[in-house]
């Protein structure tokens, strides 16, 4: 099998980068998390196991994320999500395991429900669905909403010590469009939700909620009593691994 790197050029102007491993379906296509790439531990534990199961695999950056096109500041839900369709469409073949990170949860969510006949699985950890406003616009000082409102974006600090952040407006406003969590979730697919109980970002409830609201009679909620927001240590690895062989073992079965 050769691995491939490139560009998906949209018809919007914009760009994708990405990387992908032919392979044997379901393949395996990773979502990654707010302000992250495709070059994360996670991201490279997926491949690295896919490779070795000769199972097809791709990963790729959002718009305004690493080496794709964009700003990040310039980048909302719905972006995000089309840019999930997109890669799916044009950049994988038949039925598809959705593992999302983070932000990747919310966008693996939306992606399901645009394509529910290629998307076969899914796999959300630290599945962040809804977390503009439920995390970040409801965190908001009323200091911090009116800068919202008068200048269009927020600064808040990176909790890993990188610089300060900007959220837009844009980012808070178009996403109401897209909460999921507030109705049922008509989608079918088995899903196992992994949730780290020290997270810090994302409540562990979180998880329990999501998993209430898909319609999916074959959910598991996997509560790492130890694990944090980012899953990326050995141990956390090796559980994501684990279940994502379980997943792809009951979907043999149907």
């Amino acid at each position: 099998m050769t691995e491939s790197c490139g560009i998906l050029a949209r018809g919007n102007g914009t760009t994708i980068a990405y990387r992908r491993t032919p392979g044997k379906n379901p393949g395996i296509v990773f979502i990654h998390g707010l302000r992250s790439d495709m070059n994360g531990n996670k991201a490279l534990a997926l491949e690295a196991h896919c490779r070795a199961e000769g199972r097809a695999f791709l990963c790729f950056d959002l718009t305004g994320h690493g080496a794709s096109s964009g700003k990040f500041e310039d980048g909302t839900i719905g972006t995000w999500a089309e840019d999930v369709v997109a890669a799916l469409d044009e950049l994988t073949e038949g039925p598809q395991i959705l593992v999302g990170s983070s932000l990747g949860g919310w966008l693996m969510i939306l992606a399901a429900l645009a394509r529910p006949q290629r998307v076969v699985g899914l796999m959300g950890l630290a599945a962040a669905p809804d977390f503009t406003e439920d995390l970040i616009h409801a965190a908001f000082s009323d200091a911090q909403k009116a800068e919202l409102v008068s200048q269009g974006r927020v600064l808040i600090d990176d909790c890993y010590g990188s610089e300060p952040y900007a959220i837009s407006r844009g980012l808070i406003e178009e996403a109401r469009s897209h909460l999921v969590l507030r109705a049922p979730i008509d989608l079918l697919q088995p899903t196992v939700l992994i949730q780290g109980q020290r997270d810090e970002d994302v409540p562990w409830q979180t998880a329990l909620t999501l998993a209430d609201r898909l319609n999916s009679k074959q959910v598991q909620v996997v509560l790492h009593k130890n694990g944090n927001h980012r899953l990326s240590e050995p141990q956390d690895l090796k559980l994501i691994l684990t279940n994502l062989e379980h997943l792809i073992y009951i979907l043999t079965l149907d």
